[in-house]
C-alpha cells in the first residue's frame, strides 16, 4: 500500500511517472488538491495543517483498503501533506490504477471524498483578520454520504 503523509512537497509530475512504470494498467486517475488564496469571505494567506501521526497514516491505510475492496484496482498512492502551506501548494496526491476508467474515476472519487471528511487533520487558515479554523462542510458530508453502504 502505497500512503505517505509528509510535510515537505511532493512532485507530482515525478510521481506519476513512478506510478504509470508499472505494466498493465489501461487506466490512471490522477488528482492533485492545492491550497487556495481564498476563502468563502476572506483570502487566504497560509493554512496549517496538523494530525496526530499514530492515527493518521493508519486512516489513510483504512481509506485506501477501502477502495480496493470496492474496486478492482492495480494500484493507488495517496499522499497527503501537513504544516504551514501557502496559496499554490499542493496539499494531497490520489492516483488510482484499474484496467478500465470507470474504476479509476470511481476510487479516485471515493479516496478524496473519504480524505476530505474521515482523515484526522485539522486545519487552520492565516486571513489578514487573524487565524482560524476550518470547519466541516455540508457539502463535503453529503458527498461522501454517496459512498455509504
Amino acid at each position: 500500500m502505497d500512503v505517505r503523509v509528509q510535510e515537505e512537497p511532493f512532485d507530482a509530475a515525478a510521481e506519476y511517472a513512478a506510478f504509470r512504470a508499472a505494466d498493465g494498467r489501461g487506466a490512471t486517475v490522477m488528482f492533485t488538491g492545492t491550497v487556495r488564496g481564498h476563502g468563502a469571505d476572506a483570502d487566504i494567506a497560509a493554512m496549517t495543517l496538523e494530525h496526530y501521526p499514530a492515527m493518521t497514516g493508519k486512516v489513510l491505510e483504512d481509506i485506501v483498503a477501502e477502495a480496493r475492496a470496492r474496486w478492482p484496482l492495480k494500484a493507488v498512492r495517496v499522499i497527503h501533506r501537513h504544516g504551514r502551506l501557502t496559496p499554490g501548494e499542493e496539499i494531497v496526491l490520489v492516483l488510482t490504477a484499474a484496467d478500465h476508467r470507470h474504476d479509476a474515476f470511481a476510487a479516485a472519487q471515493f479516496l478524496m471524498d473519504w480524505l476530505k471528511t474521515k482523515a484526522p487533520f485539522w486545519k487552520r487558515e492565516e486571513t489578514a483578520s487573524g487565524p482560524r479554523w476550518v470547519g466541516a462542510k455540508s457539502s463535503d458530508d453529503e458527498a461522501a454520504a454517496r459512498w455509504e453502504k
